[in-house]
């Protein structure tokens, strides 16, 4: 597995940790090692064989590297040698394996990738086989050089309906559905802190990518609290996911808890849980609502109905997936208007015990569509 940029974002975990575990259970026998840009976030996911750090490495300037490289660019326009250079320690591994899964789920919806194209390359030029584990692709993400690319693959898998529609409409025909793997992934529950209502906490996820994305969705996020503090009885339970420098889901959160933790109904859940235990938390909830993907996912897997602030098309291809249309899920432009907020939340509630049916009939069949990933994957 290759792509992973680390467990301190809590959806990457939770793609390794339920993938391995497919996997392992699919195929017995099978060595899966995992390269990754942190190894040392990744030590407490179990069934994993082998941990290697995956560095980009810099090329000194004026070295015999940084000559060679200037040469087959001012001469050629070339740069996969320089590409190559960089991604060395990961490329050096490619013998070593049958099968080599690119794992980042989203990595070709943030503009184009020359590094993975390169590292592509190589791992076909190995006479390796190439899998694309759980992505999600919009129309718009797409070029023609990402699709030379992911015509590379002998297996991309899917994880909803919307990129599977899209990249077979382009002509791609090594394209598989299934759903994410994280809609199978266990959960730890720990105590429950102080303040902690039973049966009547809402979880409140926000993220510094959607902030950053549209500004004015901050002070709408705040509105949306305020409002459900006023109407409703519940307790806000402020839900990190994702704990990285420069994008930190617990620093943000904390400008929440500190505007209204004079009402004495909000909590902040700390930011060193791993995966499965903030789904322990999050399965306790009445309601969810979510920035980051896999923590919606942790809510719809356990049946909390739950409210998506989407940004890309993996939160309406899941959505849709589910319930056949992208209910509950606001897009970008959307998460700014506080009454747009407050409408959702409040059909949300109205339809409570449908959207908990409909989550109970349906939920089932996405977990069966998980461990499709694992079986196509044990067919090439």
């Amino acid at each position: 597995m290759f792509y992973h940029g680390g467990s301190n974002n809590r959806g990457c975990e939770a793609i390794v940790r339920s993938g391995v575990t497919l996997i392992k259970k699919q195929i017995p026998n099978a060595i899966v090692d995992l390269a990754s840009w942190k190894p040392e976030t990744d030590v407490a996911i179990p069934l994993i064989d082998t941990i290697y750090l995956d560095r980009a490495k810099s090329i000194k300037k004026f070295s015999l590297q940084w000559m060679s490289c200037l040469f087959q660019y001012k001469f050629f326009k070339n740069e996969n040698y320089a590409l190559r250079v960089i991604h060395s320690d990961l490329i050096k591994l490619i013998p070593n394996y049958d099968i080599i899964l690119s794992i980042g789920g989203d990595n070709y919806c943030y503009g184009e990738q020359p590094g993975i194209y390169e590292i592509d390359r190589n791992i076909k030029d190995a006479g390796k086989k190439l899998v694309l584990w759980g992505a999600s692709i919009g129309e718009d993400d797409l070029s023609d050089s990402k699709l030379e690319d992911l015509k590379l693959f002998d297996l991309i898998l899917a994880r909803e309906s919307l990129t599977y529609d899209i990249l077979t409409k382009h002509g791609l025909t090594n394209v598989k559905l299934c759903a994410d793997g994280a809609f199978t992934m266990d959960k730890e529950e720990l105590p429950l802190p102080q303040g902690w209502q039973v049966a009547n906490t809402l979880g409140f996820n926000f993220s510094p990518l959607i902030w950053k994305k549209n500004k004015d969705s901050r002070q709408a996020a705040f509105n949306l609290v305020k409002h459900i503090l006023e109407t409703t009885t519940m307790t806000i339970a402020f839900t990190p996911h994702v704990i990285e420098e420069g994008n930190d889901d617990y620093a943000c959160l904390q400008d929440f808890y500190n505007e209204f933790k004079n009402t004495g109904r909000v909590l902040l859940l700390p930011n060193n849980l791993y995966a499965i235990q903030y789904k322990g938390y999050i399965a306790r909830m009445r309601f969810f609502i979510g920035a980051r993907t896999h923590a919606t996912i942790a809510a719809y897997s356990t049946l909390i109905p739950t409210m998506v602030l989407g940004y890309s098309v993996k939160s309406k291809g899941i959505a849709k997936d589910i319930f056949g249309e992208e209910k509950l899920v606001l897009n970008l432009k959307e998460i700014s208007d506080s009454s747009k907020l407050i409408e959702k939340f409040q059909e949300m509630v109205r339809d409570e015990e449908e959207v908990i049916q409909t989550l109970a009939n349906n939920i089932p069949r996405i977990k069966e569509m998980s461990r499709k990933a694992a079986i196509y994957l044990s067919q090439i």
